[in-house]
């Protein structure tokens, strides 16, 4: 056989464009977004420009506050969206906001393709690594929403946790409350405050992760402040992101 045609044959080459056709091609990771209006920073789980991929969008509408809540009424239009996604030949679907996790069950049943709907799917994997009587620091949008059967929906409990609420900054009000102007500047500051004071005040904490999809931007900052691993939605799309697209390795030997 020739090299070149062998070559291409195990990369699945010639088995890839047996496959069912779409009007576009090539995303590997479907984004469920909801349908908001406020500042998305590079880094931001819905600005594009965050990947050195490409992802494929599907929006969804309803209130924030239903999603906090797990309300059972949006869950068809979920549904719907991740079917959608898969559809368009997407490998794996995410969620735009931590809370998606209240339907992380019910997507993945309803999908054949890999399903994290939530940046808090990554608390056992970061609990593997941590010693017995570490917690991991979850920052989170609407600290009193992160209820036990949340947790329960990506394998994780309050004992693996310290939950830290940053909906009530006054800074990180435009994003919590779908305004059209951010003071970047004062919600860095203060999330570094933050991550500091996890630093000082909770020894026992090892690790911390990000849940609500706007605060990537800021986990450098976070990190700088704290010293400690920083998770968050990006750490999981690109892990995700990976699996489902290995390449070849070329190099010397």
């Amino acid at each position: 056989m020739n090299y070149n045609r062998q070559l291409l044959n195990e990369i699945d080459f010639f088995e890839m464009i047996n496959q069912p056709a779409h009007y576009t091609a090539g995303f590997p990771i479907g984004i469920i977004a909801i349908d908001l209006v406020y500042p998305k920073l590079p880094g931001n789980v819905v600005n594009a420009s965050t990947y050195p991929f490409p992802v494929l969008y599907e929006k969804v509408s309803f209130e924030i506050e239903e999603l906090f809540r797990g309300d059972k009424q949006i869950e068809e239009q979920i549904i719907s969206a991740a079917k959608k996604l898969e559809q368009e030949g997407v490998r794996a679907i995410i969620g735009a906001c931590g809370f998606f996790a209240h339907f992380q069950n019910s997507v993945k049943a309803a999908v054949n393709v890999p399903v994290y709907l939530s940046s808090l799917c990554q608390i056992p994997v970061i609990k593997t690594g941590l010693k017995a009587d570490q917690k991991i620091a979850v920052i989170a949008a609407s600290g009193e929403s992160v209820t036990d059967s949340l947790l329960a929906n990506v394998g994780a409990g309050r004992e693996d946790c310290l939950i830290f609420d940053v909906g009530s900054l006054e800074s990180f009000a435009p994003i919590r409350w779908g305004k059209t102007s951010l003071d970047n500047g004062k919600l860095t500051e203060d999330l570094m405050a933050l991550g500091k004071k996890i630093r000082t005040e909770y020894p026992q904490v090892g690790a911390i992760l990000l849940e609500c999809s706007d605060l990537p931007p800021y986990a450098w900052a976070i990190q700088k402040a704290s010293s400690l691993p920083v998770y968050d939605f990006i750490t999981l799309i690109n892990w995700v992101e990976q699996a489902v697209t290995q390449k070849p390795y070329y190099g010397m030997f």
